[in-house]
């Protein structure tokens, strides 16, 4: 079984020479109607790629400004870090062991810091 293409345009005839002077003056508009937005596109293209240069251009400078700038920050974490994240604990340890020796003295102190706190709150103030 033979498979041929079919096209929407009827076989050509013996005259074929008037039909393809037709043909050509048809197809030739939409060519140069192509040609000339293809034309349009490349000068757009070369008149915008120095500014997309540019454009990129700040933006790796933007991003090596920002590291530069956290760079110390993320060493100076990187030295510290622990004592920072030993502090709380620290502080906690510190205290329990205060309690555990001081317990009559942590409660006075813990009521005085109460009632501190309720004076600078208004919360003592009975208007």
């Amino acid at each position: 079984m033979e498979t041929t293409a079919r096209t929407p345009f009827p076989p050509s005839s013996g005259n074929s020479s008037k039909g393809d002077g037709a043909v050509h003056r048809v197809a030739t508009s939409p060519h140069a109607a192509v040609d000339r937005a293809a034309e349009a596109a490349d000068e757009a293209a070369r008149k915008v790629k120095p500014v997309i240069d540019r454009a990129a251009e700040l933006a790796h400078y933007a991003v090596d400004k920002t590291a530069d700038v956290a760079a110390p920050t993320a060493e100076w974490l990187g030295e510290h870090g622990e004592s920072l994240i030993a502090s709380p604990k620290k502080l906690v340890d510190g205290t329990s062991r205060y309690v555990s020796a001081n317990p009559l003295k942590s409660v006075a102190i813990a009521l005085v810091a109460g009632l501190v706190i309720a004076r600078i709150l208004g919360a003592g103030s009975a208007d």
